[in-house]
């Protein structure tokens, strides 16, 4: 876990419920002003399909959205910087208006299937794919130009790695198919065998 982290969350209110419920209570001190993405955290981000934003708005109300896209979307600019293209939806802009109030973020990323879970503090910044031509063409995949109309930047703060003891594995309907197709070409072959024997 990086201190960094365990620092910004660990706030009073917090480990005064740790010391009502377990007697004791996490002080975190000496640690660095931030904790750079390593090689591990690289890897998993440039693997997810999607993560969850969460931000908060002025009348302090948090709010949690999805982000999905292929592979890798999400992109890592360097150690302390992430940035995707954020597209046409329902117009609603809430995370948009929220960033603008509050730039601070909260990004879960979630890998079902080895049940990991990466939770990334930072704070970003949107801007207009029109005034990033050269971001927005690192970050923009396969159809989406027509659709891309802002740019999310997120200057990177600190991590987390969570325990796995609770994720219940789901699988993409890709890792599915990759899972059985052994098991249809199994199939095929024995329906072809059979078939030859009928004949």
């Amino acid at each position: 876990m990086a201190g960094k982290y365990l620092q910004m969350t660990m706030t009073e209110s917090v480990r005064l419920a740790q010391q009502r419920y377990y007697g004791h209570a996490l002080t975190i001190t000496g640690v660095p002003d931030r904790d750079p993405l390593g090689e591990a955290e690289a890897r998993f981000i440039a693997d997810r399909d999607s993560f969850y934003l969460g931000s908060v708005g002025e009348q302090g109300w948090p709010y949690v959205q999805h982000r999905g896209g292929p592979k890798g979307f999400l992109k890592i600019l360097d150690p302390a910087t992430l940035a995707f293209a954020d597209y046409r939806g329902n117009r609603q802009l809430l995370s948009t208006g929220n960033l603008h109030a509050n730039n601070r973020v909260a990004l879960f990323l979630m890998d079902y299937k080895n049940r990991a879970r990466l939770k990334i503090l930072g704070h970003a910044q949107v801007e207009d794919v029109r005034e990033h031509a050269a971001l927005a063409e690192r970050l923009v995949q396969g159809d989406g130009k027509a659709k891309a109309e802002r740019i999310v930047i997120i200057d990177v703060v600190s991590y987390d790695w969570n325990c796995p003891k609770y994720i219940i594995p789901r699988y993409s309907l890709d890792e599915v198919e990759e899972a059985i197709a052994p098991l249809k070409s199994r199939i095929a072959e024995l329906e072809a065998q059979l078939g030859s024997v009928r004949a």
